[in-house]
C-alpha cells in the first residue's frame, strides 16, 4: 500500500503513459472520512470481512466474489469491475470516499459493469492473479487494485488508485469507465484475445519446472554470499537499512545476514562476523529509535517514507509484528544486550495488550487513519503524532526532558529529511524520535540512567493513557492462519530466549517485564484456536481465516507452512510433543506416509487419533508438484482463480516454498531413515525448481538461500533434552539449549518416563529413544548434543550445556 507522501514522491517521477489504466494518480489534499454512509445496505452486508463491510453502504452495486456476479455478467454479456484491498489501506479508504460513495461514479458502474470486491487478506490467491497481471503489464502495483475482467475472468486493463476526475494531464477513474465501456463494445475481441494470452503467459512463467532433482552443495553457499554482498552493497551506513527511501522493515534481510554472521564464526572468520553485526545492529537500533517505531504503545508501523526511519506510514501489520519480534530475539542472543530483548517485549506485549481476542486468537492489523476527534474526518496518523503543547499539557514538570529525549519542537519535528513531509500534512505535529542517547541527555539533566529510564516510563504512560481516550484506528479483527503463524513462532520463541537476561533487568513502560513463560502460554492459545475454529477435524483441512466462524476461502500454502514453523517453534521451545504431532500431519511427506500411519494406529489413542486417517488434505497433497517440485500456492480447486503460481519471494513475508523448504529441513532432522530423507529430497527437488532465481537473482530470496545452505549442512546439531520437564533442573537446560544462536540446531525435549513419547521416538527416531534410554536416571536434566554423526559426552548441568554449546561463537559473540 501506498502512503499519501510515498504517491506523490513517485508521481514526479512518473513517465506519461499512452495506456488510459496505467496510471498511478496522486491524492488532493482531502483526507478519507469515516468508512461506509448511511446509505442503503448491499450485499457486502452479509460477509464478514471488515473491508467489505466497510463497503456495505456504497450506492455501488458490489458482489462479493463468486459464482453470484460471475454469472450475472455472463447473462448480461458485460466486463466485470474487480477492486481489491484491505480495511487498513489508506489509499482504498480515499477511493471509497472520492469514487465509491459517489452517486455519479456509482451509476457507471452499476449501468455498464459487475462490480466486486474483494478483501485481499481473506482472498489472496485471487488478489495473486491480477495484482500479477497488473504488475507485469504495468510495471507496478498496489492498492486498492482496480482491474477490468471478462465474463470468463480474464483481465482486459488494470491499475491502482484512480481519482475520480481527471487532474495532471491524467483520466480520472469517470473517464477510465467510459473509456472501458467503450472498448468492450467496439475491441471486444482484441481484449479478449490479450487477457487470454498474458494470463497463459503468465501460467507458463510462475508454475516453472525442476530441470533436475537438486542443486549442488557448492552452489548453496554461494547463493547466500552473492545474497549477503547484493545486500552490503545496499547498505545505509547513516540510518541503517537496505537501499533508499521509503525504507520498510523487510525482517528476511536481517535473518540472511544473521545467517551469514554465524557461518564466518564457524570459519573463524572474526572481523567478516563483526562487519555484518554492525550493519545488523545499527539498522535495528535506529529502526527502534525512529518513529516507525511506536514508542508510546509499542510495535512497529508499516514503513518509513524517509530514509531515516523517522515519519511513517502509520498502519501496523501482524505479519510485521511476528517477525520483526524473532529479529530482535536471535540479535539479543547474539549480543547479550538487552536493548534488544527489550525491544521485542516491545512488540510482543503490544500485541497481548490491543491484538489478542478473548480466546487467544491473534488479529491482523491496525489502520493507519483515525480521527483527531469523535466526528472528525480521519486522517492518516491522528491517533500517533503529538503537538508539543499536548505533551506539555500532559507532562508538566518532565517536560522538557522528555521534549529532548524525543525530538519534540512547537514548530512539529518532520523536517529531518526533504522525503518526510513535503506538504506539510504534519505542521505543528511531532513523531516522536529518539536521536540522541539516552546517556548523555541524562547527563544533562543530573540523573542516572535508571531515573531517566523510569521517569521516561512514566511519561509515556501518561501519553498512553491521553491517547486512548482519542479516536482509536479501526482494527481488523480477521484472525489469518498464516499471519498467526508467525506470531506464534515469536512469541514461543521468546519464552526461552528471553530468560538469558539478567536477573533484576528493569522494564519501564510500555513493556510489562512478564515472565517469558507467559509468552508460551499466548502462543499455545493461538495455536490451539486455530486448532478449534479454523482446522476442520473431519476433511483435515485449514481454512484460511476467521471473523464469526471461518471464511469461505481455503486454507493456502502460506496457511500451512508458516504455521507449521509456528508448531516446530511450538514444540523445540515449549516440549509438547502434541505441537510435533500436527505438524507432521500438516506437512506429511508421501515416503514416511506408511511408516508414521502405523505408529500413529498403536499409540495417541486419546488425542492423536486425527493423525491415523486421510493425508490427502496435507500440505504436500494439497499443493505439491510431485513431478515438476516446489510447491503451488492454492490447492486449485475453485475454477475461478486462474493461476496458480509457485511463489519464491521473500518480501514483507517469507514465501511459502521458503518456509516448506525449511520446515522440512528441521523435520528431516527430528525423524530418521526414510522418513528423513523424504523430507530433504522434496526440499532438493524445491530448490531446483528455483535455481536460475537462486543464482541470478538471490537478494530477491534470502530465505530460499538460507535454506539451500541449510540443506547442504551434513547434519544438523542436535540438542536431546532428558529428564523431568516438570523440574526446575530441566527448565534451566531448556533454558540453556536456546541461550546461543544457531540456525542450524534442532532441540528436543524427552521424558523417558513418558510411555506414549517413548513409543513416538522408538517408532521414529531410534538414536534419539536410545539416548533417553541410556541417560542417568537419578540425574533430572541431561544434555546430549550431536552433529556430524556424533555426540559429545552429555552434560547435566546448564552451564556445562552453554559452554558446549557457545564453544565455537564466545570470542567473537561477546565482542559484538
Amino acid at each position: 500500500m501506498l502512503s499519501a507522501r510515498l504517491l506523490r514522491h513517485r508521481l514526479a517521477a512518473a513517465s506519461a503513459s499512452s495506456s488510459p489504466l496505467r496510471f498511478v494518480a496522486a491524492m488532493s489534499s482531502s483526507s478519507a472520512s469515516a468508512h461506509g454512509g448511511a446509505g442503503k445496505p448491499n450485499r457486502l452486508a452479509a460477509e464478514h470481512s471488515p473491508y467489505l463491510l466497510q463497503h456495505a453502504h456504497n450506492p455501488v452495486d458490489w458482489y462479493p466474489w463468486g459464482d453470484e456476479a460471475f454469472e450475472k455478467a455472463r447473462k448480461l454479456d458485460i466486463p466485470i469491475f474487480l477492486s481489491i484491498g484491505y480495511s487498513t489501506c489508506h489509499w482504498c479508504h480515499v477511493m471509497e470516499v472520492e469514487s465509491f460513495e459517489n452517486e455519479e461514479v456509482a451509476k457507471l458502474l452499476n449501468d455498464w459493469f459487475v462490480s466486486i470486491k474483494v478483501d485481499r487478506e481473506e482472498r489472496p490467491d485471487v488478489d495473486k492473479v491480477y495484482m500479477t497481471y497488473v504488475s507485469a503489464m504495468y510495471g507496478g502495483g498496489g492498492w486498492p487494485l482496480s482491474v477490468f475482467l471478462s465474463p470468463n475472468l480474464k483481465p482486459l486493463m488494470g491499475g491502482t488508485y484512480f481519482p475520480p476526475d481527471d487532474q495532471y494531464g491524467r483520466p480520472g477513474f469517470k473517464t477510465i469507465l467510459r473509456k472501458v465501456k467503450d472498448a468492450w463494445e467496439t475491441k471486444r475481441d482484441a481484449l479478449e484475445q490479450t487477457g487470454n494470452v498474458v494470463i497463459e503467459q503468465l501460467r507458463d512463467a510462475l508454475s516453472a519446472k525442476a530441470s533436475s532433482q537438486d542443486v549442488p552443495n557448492d552452489l548453496a553457499a554461494r547463493y547466500v554470499d552473492q545474497c549477503v554482498e547484493k545486500l552490503a552493497s545496499s547498505y545505509d551506513p547513516k540510518f541503517g537499512g537496505f537501499g533508499s527511501a521509503p525504507k520498510f522493515p523487510r525482517p528476511v534481510e536481517d535473518c540472511i545476514m544473521l545467517y551469514k554472521f554465524r557461518k564466518h564464526l564457524e570459519a573463524r572468520q572474526e572481523s567478516e562476523a563483526q562487519n555484518i553485526m554492525k550493519m545488523v545492529t545499527r539498522t535495528l537500533q535506529c529502526m527502534a529509535r525512529g518513529g516507525v517505531h511506536d514508542h508510546i504503545g509499542g510495535g512497529f508501523h508499516r514503513y518509513s517514507v524517509d530514509e531515516c526511519w523517522h515519519v511513517p506510514h502509520f498502519e501496523k501489520m501482524l505479519y510485521d509484528q511476528g517477525q520483526i519480534a524473532n529479529v530482535y530475539l536471535d540479535t539479543f542472543v547474539i549480543t547479550g544486550d538487552e536493548y534488544y530483548s527489550s525491544v521485542a517485549r516491545d512488540i510482543l506485549d503490544y500485541l497481548r495488550r490491543d491484538m489478542i481476542g478473548e480466546e487467544g486468537e491473534i488479529f491482523s492489523a491496525e489502520d493507519a487513519d483515525s480521527a483527531e476527534y469523535e466526528g472528525a474526518r480521519k486522517k492518516e496518523g491522528s491517533f500517533y503524532v503529538w503537538t508539543s503543547k499536548e505533551i506539555e499539557d500532559t507532562l508538566g514538570e518532565n517536560t522538557e526532558l522528555f521534549k529532548n529525549h524525543y525530538y519534540v519542537k512547537s514548530s512539529g519535528n518532520c523536517d529531518l529529511s526533504g522525503m518526510s513531509d513535503p506538504h506539510n500534512e504534519f505542521s505543528g505535529k511531532n513523531v516522536l524520535i529518539e536521536r540522541k542517547p539516552g546517556s548523555l541527555i541524562a547527563s544533562k539533566f543530573g540523573k542516572s540512567v535508571d531515573e531517566y529510564s523510569q521517569i521516561l516510563g512514566d511519561c509515556r504512560q501518561k501519553l498512553f493513557d491521553v491517547r486512548s481516550k482519542r479516536p482509536r484506528p479501526h482494527l481488523d479483527d480477521k484472525v489469518i492462519v498464516s499471519w498467526n503463524g508467525l506470531a506464534i513462532s515469536a512469541f514461543a520463541r521468546a519464552s526461552q530466549i528471553l530468560k538469558s537476561g539478567p536477573p533484576g533487568t528493569k522494564y519501564y513502560f510500555p513493556i510489562t517485564g512478564c515472565d517469558p513463560v507467559e509468552y508460551l502460554q499466548v502462543a499455545e492459545k493461538a495455536a490451539n484456536f486455530i486448532k478449534d475454529k479454523l482446522y476442520d477435524a473431519s476433511s483435515k483441512r485449514l481454512h484460511h481465516s476467521y471473523r464469526n466462524g471461518p471464511a469461505k476461502a481455503p486454507g493456502f500454502l502460506d496457511d500451512y507452512a508458516f504455521l507449521i514453523n509456528g508448531l516446530l517453534d511450538l514444540f523445540e521451545y515449549g516440549g509438547k510433543i502434541e505441537w510435533l504431532l500436527w505438524a507432521v500431519q500438516l506437512q506429511v511427506i508421501q515416503a514416511s506416509e506408511n511408516i508414521l500411519v502405523e505408529f500413529l494406529d498403536v499409540t495417541f489413542h486419546a488425542h492423536c487419533i486425527i493423525f491415523c486417517h486421510n493425508y490427502k488434505h496435507s500440505q504436500d497433497e494439497l499443493f505439491l508438484d510431485k513431478e515438476g517440485g516446489a510447491y503451488f500456492n492454492t490447492p486449485g480447486e475453485d475454477p475461478s482463480v486462474l493461476l496458480r503460481v509457485k511463489e519464491d519471494y521473500d518480501g514483507a513475508e517469507p514465501s511459502g516454498n521458503s518456509m516448506a523448504a525449511i520446515n522440512m529441513i528441521r523435520l528431516s532432522s527430528i525423524f530418521d531413515g526414510a522418513k528423513s530423507e523424504g523430507y530433504k529430497r522434496n526440499v532438493e527437488h524445491l530448490l531446483a525448481v528455483f535455481e536460475t532465481r537462486l543464482r541470478e537473482l538471490g537478494i530477491a530470496l534470502p530465505l530460499m538461500c538460507c535454506a539451500a545452505d541449510m540443506l547442504s549442512v551434513p547434519s544438523r546439531k542436535q540438542v536431546v533434552l532428558v529428564g523431568d520437564k516438570g523440574s526446575a533442573e530441566f527448565r534451566n537446560m531448556v533454558a540453556a539449549a536456546f541461550s546461543s544462536y544457531d540456525p542450524n540446531r534442532t532441540v528436543i525435549q524427552i521424558d523417558p518416563k513418558n510411555t506414549e513419547e517413548m513409543a513416538f521416538w522408538e517408532s521414529n527416531n531410534a538414536n534419539i529413544a536410545q539416548m533417553a534410554l541410556g541417560s542417568p536416571t537419578e540425574k533430572p536434566a541431561v544434555a546430549h548434543v550431536c552433529q556430524e554423526f556424533k555426540c559429545s559426552p552429555p552434560v547435566t548441568s546448564p552451564g556445562s550445556l552453554r559452554e558446549l554449546l557457545n564453544k565455537t561463537v564466545a570470542a567473537a559473540g561477546s565482542s559484538v
